[in-house]
């Protein structure tokens, strides 16, 4: 096996909130991971399903991001942006 090139390989420490909600048509459980790597944004993850995103408030004004992202309709994307954007 040859040498392992890492590009970068840090710990840091971060805060992490874990939350579960029930919109209209299913259910949200979600981890928020807050950490100084991405500039301000959040790394959520959709543990239900198995999808994440880096989000920052510029993220959830575009067009299509979160439908994108998470793979969700229209409906079930702008109940997971309003609860976002009251966090972010």
């Amino acid at each position: 096996m040859k040498e392992r090139f890492f590009l970068y390989d840090d710990i840091e420490n971060t805060k992490t909130r874990f939350v579960s909600f029930v919109g209209d048509n299913q259910r949200f459980d979600l981890a928020i991971v807050q950490t100084d790597r991405h500039f301000g944004k959040h790394l959520v993850l959709d543990m239900q399903g198995s999808r994440f995103a880096i989000i920052g408030e510029d993220d959830l004004r575009e067009e299509g991001y979160l439908e994108y992202a998470f793979q969700l309709d229209e409906e079930d994307a702008e109940e997971l942006r309003s609860f976002l954007t009251e966090l972010l």
